[in-house]
């Protein structure tokens, strides 16, 4: 896919743009949106510009004008790969879905590779590779001959991986990841796959792991039949996710991820046929210098 247009392509507009920036940055977040709207008005083909000024309207408390603005990303952007359904979802202005746009996803991570693991590792405190790398050898004390890590990203998961597995198959939506984890050079096979759509046909694993995926995944039921279909009776998946404490399955949080309660990962897991070995409470990350609390999980299917 083409990279998502930051400039409108107009040099007044951009200027716009910009002095609008400026205002937000400041806190006056109404004036911000009125000069964005300038902008779109003398680009108004700019997607990425239409849903700046959404977020604009939303920090302004104009909930139905940001409601405005992202409908039009939608018209100029179908498959939305800046996320505006997620904002329409946040603000109550549409319903409910189990699952983001493929192409935001792709789109977001493409942008995010060239500075994933500095951001992540460093500035984040993520730590899920490490969690579900012990957790994993606290259950198999042995080596895997094939092991799947979906979602593999720049390949942070298949690094503490590779030392224990013959064979290792990463699989990510971003080509841009892929080619970062292709430079680390740790995997046997990578693959480009899109987890809300992938069928699997190749030789069955006995390790299957998604390290910080399913909060960009949403409902959990295609990926565990997936999965169940990947992995050799008694394999082992491990995974996590965001914890929801609250009521429900799965929710969308402000940050567009989704957090999933421990009550709905059972469920998913007794329906696709796995047994969980373990479930635990971890600080998995920071958001905005506060803990984020995950389930870091390994199950046996069969």
């Amino acid at each position: 896919m083409k990279p998502l247009q930051t400039s409108s392509g107009d040099l007044l507009a951009d200027r716009r743009a910009d002095y609008a920036e400026f205002l937000f940055g400041s806190g006056d977040h109404a004036a911000a949106a009125e000069l964005m709207l300038g902008a779109v008005e003398l680009a108004p083909g700019w997607a990425m510009g239409w849903f700046r000024l959404g977020e604009m309207h939303e920090a302004a408390g104009n909930l139905a004008q940001a409601a405005e603005a992202w409908r039009m990303v939608l018209k100029l952007e179908p498959l939305d790969r800046p996320g505006a359904a997620l904002k329409l979802e946040l603000i109550g202005a549409t319903e409910a879905a189990d699952a983001p746009p493929s192409a935001f996803v792709e789109a977001l991570f493409d942008q995010y590779a060239p500075k994933f693991d500095d951001a992540l590792v460093n500035k984040l405190e993520y730590r899920v590779p490490d969690l579900l790398a012990e957790a994993i050898r606290a259950t198999h004390a042995g080596r895997f001959g094939r092991a799947i890590d979906l979602g593999c990203g720049t390949g942070l998961m298949g690094e503490r991986l590779r030392p224990s597995c013959d064979h290792l198959a990463g699989y990510d939506i971003s080509a841009e990841m892929l080619r970062k984890a292709r430079e680390k050079g740790v995997y046997d096979e990578l693959v480009k796959a899109d987890l809300q759509t992938l069928a699997y046909d190749g030789a069955p694993a006995d390790l299957v792991t998604a390290a910080d995926v399913f909060m960009y995944v949403g409902a959990l039921d295609g990926v565990m039949k997936v999965v169940a279909a990947m992995l050799e009776q008694d394999g082992l998946f491990g995974f996590s996710v965001e914890l929801l404490r609250g009521e429900g399955d799965f929710v969308l949080q402000p940050s567009r991820r989704y957090a999933h309660s421990e009550r709905y990962v059972r469920g998913m897991l007794a329906g696709n046929g796995f047994a969980p070995l373990s479930i635990e409470t971890a600080v998995i990350r920071q958001d905005r210098r506060e803990p984020v609390d995950g389930l870091i999980v390994i199950a046996r299917k069969g």
